[in-house]
């Protein structure tokens, strides 16, 4: 039986993305970043030192964290106060891992970049929206340390992106929403470079598994979505 996509879209087809820069006041860089209806403020903070087993080794730190807000979801999320879920960690250590492929750490000197990633509202895919968001604020915050003399060059090297691809009836789709995270057999996370290099991949078989034939569909979907979502954070960049 085919599966038909609940918002009308092709199987390669992105949900409208959008990325709003600047969008608060205090942070480094700060975008609010829009996938569907998936929307995650990313903040970047820089703190001029590193952790301690850093420390006069010439090179910096890039961290992350991630949080879903209590009225992300249908139904009220609780706070992750004192105890961070084993999802939590996993998902801010891969936007980590994800952000710090981008950097030559010795040219950001010992400086500590830190990413927050909120949701504000889920709708499946906010890891990937995430990453993809917290780049462009990235940027940001790194063109305002050099334009303040505070860097001579920026230590940027590479771009990165993710997205989601799945499985549902046998055919790959990009960019899950909620309903069809759900009903996916197999669900996965790419996260690559502009380069098309794999930075990271996490798939999951829900139900059975799936075939490397089928892992070469999902990462040639994933490439062609990637590809369109380093066009939009350029388009979003070049925006004053």
């Amino acid at each position: 039986m085919a599966w038909y996509r609940p918002d009308g879209r092709q199987p390669n087809q992105l949900r409208p993305t959008h990325f709003e820069r600047r969008f608060t006041k205090f942070s480094a860089g700060s975008v609010l970043a829009m996938c569907g209806d998936t929307q995650v403020l990313c903040t970047v903070s820089i703190q001029p030192k590193v952790p301690r087993f850093l420390e006069g080794k010439g090179q910096g730190w890039l961290t992350a964290e991630y949080r879903m807000l209590p009225g992300a979801t249908p139904e009220r999320h609780e706070r992750e106060s004192f105890k961070l879920s084993g999802r939590t960690q996993e998902i801010q250590r891969l936007i980590g891992r994800s952000l710090r492929s981008t950097l030559d750490m010795h040219a950001l000197g010992e400086r500590t970049i830190t990413i927050d990633a909120d949701v504000l509202q889920a709708d499946a895919g906010t890891r990937t929206t995430s990453i993809t968001g917290a780049f462009v604020a990235l940027q940001d915050a790194i063109a305002y340390l050099v334009s303040t003399g505070e860097l001579e060059r920026s230590p940027i090297i590479h771009r990165v992106a993710a997205i989601s691809v799945g499985l549902i009836e046998n055919e790959a789709f990009l960019d899950l929403n909620y309903a069809e995270d759900v009903a996916a057999d197999t669900d996965c996370n790419v996260v690559m470079n502009e380069a098309l290099n794999i930075i990271e991949i996490q798939g999951t078989a829900e139900a059975g598994s799936f075939s490397r034939l089928q892992l070469e569909q999902i990462l040639d979907l994933a490439e062609q979505g990637i590809q369109e979502l380093l066009e939009l954070q350029e388009q979003a960049l070049q925006l004053t």
